[in-house]
């Protein structure tokens, strides 16, 4: 599909899951959207799952399904995770069940290109949605509208301009969005293996010394590893041979899925806290990774920005006939809507990180301790899962 016209209520800058949602939301709204991105990429040759894998919540769900993708979606390669399985640094042990929370289930387990395909498939049927196949290449905010200037040449006028360009995102340095970012000093380490014993629909996760360890059950007995280490340390494992990371693989997590088989390579990225001074100027709105970053250990980063594009779907559906889409009154509305959940999720990860990162015997004791007295308080557990079900 070509830029035929250049002209379009909305332009969603970036793709991936938040991005092309977002374009997909706002174009089945009935407005004419932009979306500068491409479709996804098809998996390596010989590959059997995509090495990113995603835990999507209820939240995340529903609006899929409020977009008919979550229906078109391969059934085969989605698992849900019925329980889970966190372990401390000594013997502590939280478990969460979905039947004890009275939920059809805690997460469900996806790839993040069957998820991206799906929605690239409702994306072409989309008759007031135009893929531009140009970088953006430049950005001014007039009185009438967003004028985006593309790599190719040509120019395209937007009301409202949706940042979704990820973590180093051009939208949000357009705007003069001031950033903090610290960085954990941590790679996330992601491999997949084929498992000598069924996962039983069961998520683990380990917090060894500082580092954090998760395996997420995917279709036919395979397993997904996030694997939080530290830099040098994840630079050694993604440098293994597969049998060599399977072996250790198999060590730190005490064969808990008996014997691994590696059949997706070890591949790394570095962690970092995230957060901006503010998600929207005239015309501009932040989503997803150009608006906050946070640690993967409780695998809500893409749900977190998957509830910012419900939250400007929203807004934008409850407008007033006489607002523009780029009325900086408007867009307040969002920005103060998502401030609380992403401080609350910020605060929650980041200080998770901390605590099972603090040295000694004394904070050793302590994280144990609390991790049993909350396995005791079965409020307290219903409550963290309702929380993370978002």
């Amino acid at each position: 599909m070509t830029a035929t016209n250049q002209t379009f209520d909305v332009a969603v800058i970036g793709g991936g899951l938040v991005g092309k949602s977002a374009a997909l939301a706002l174009t089945q709204g009935g407005l004419r959207v932009a979306l500068l991105a491409q479709p996804c990429a098809p998996l390596p040759p010989g590959a059997v799952f995509d090495a990113r894998v995603y835990a999507f919540s209820r939240s995340s769900q529903s609006l899929f399904e409020r977009l008919r993708v979550w229906q078109a979606i391969d059934a085969a390669r989605l698992t849900p995770v019925y329980d889970m399985r966190v372990f401390g640094d000594a013997a502590a042990e939280l478990h969460f069940s979905a039947y004890q929370a009275s939920v059809a289930q805690l997460a469900w387990i996806a790839e993040s290109s069957v998820v991206e395909r799906a929605l690239d498939a409702a994306l072409h049927f989309q008759p007031n949605l135009t893929w531009i196949d140009s970088r953006a290449q430049t950005f001014d905010v007039e009185p009438h509208a967003a004028v985006i200037g593309l790599a190719n040449g040509r120019t395209i006028e937007a009301d409202l301009a949706v940042g979704a360009d990820g973590a180093h995102s051009w939208v949000r340095a357009q705007i003069g969005s001031s950033v903090e970012r610290r960085e954990y000093r941590q790679t996330g380490v992601v491999a997949n293996f084929r498992a000598a014993k069924p996962h039983g629909e069961t998520a683990h996760q380990w917090f060894r010394e500082g580092e954090i360890i998760a395996l997420l059950p995917l279709p036919d007995q395979h397993v997904s590893l996030v694997w939080s280490a530290e830099t040098a340390h994840a630079e050694a494992l993604v440098k293994l041979d597969p049998q060599q990371l399977a072996a250790e693989v198999e060590r730190v997590t005490q064969q808990q899925v008996g014997a691994l088989e590696c059949v997706t390579p070890a591949r790394g990225f570095p962690l970092a806290l995230q957060t901006v001074d503010r998600l929207i100027a005239p015309r501009v709105a932040l989503v997803g990774d150009a608006a906050h970053l946070i640690h993967p250990l409780a695998g809500q980063g893409v749900n977190l920005g998957l509830r910012d594009v419900s939250a400007l779907v929203d807004v934008i559906a409850r407008k007033e006939s006489f607002r523009d889409l780029g009325d900086t009154v408007l867009l307040r509305r969002y920005e103060r809507g998502r401030r609380e959940d992403i401080r609350k999720l910020v605060a929650a990860t980041d200080g998770l990180q901390r605590l099972f990162s603090f040295p000694g015997t004394i904070a050793r004791a302590m994280r144990n301790t609390g991790m049993a007295f909350v396995g005791a308080q079965p409020l307290i557990k219903r409550w963290l899962v309702a929380s993370a079900l978002g």
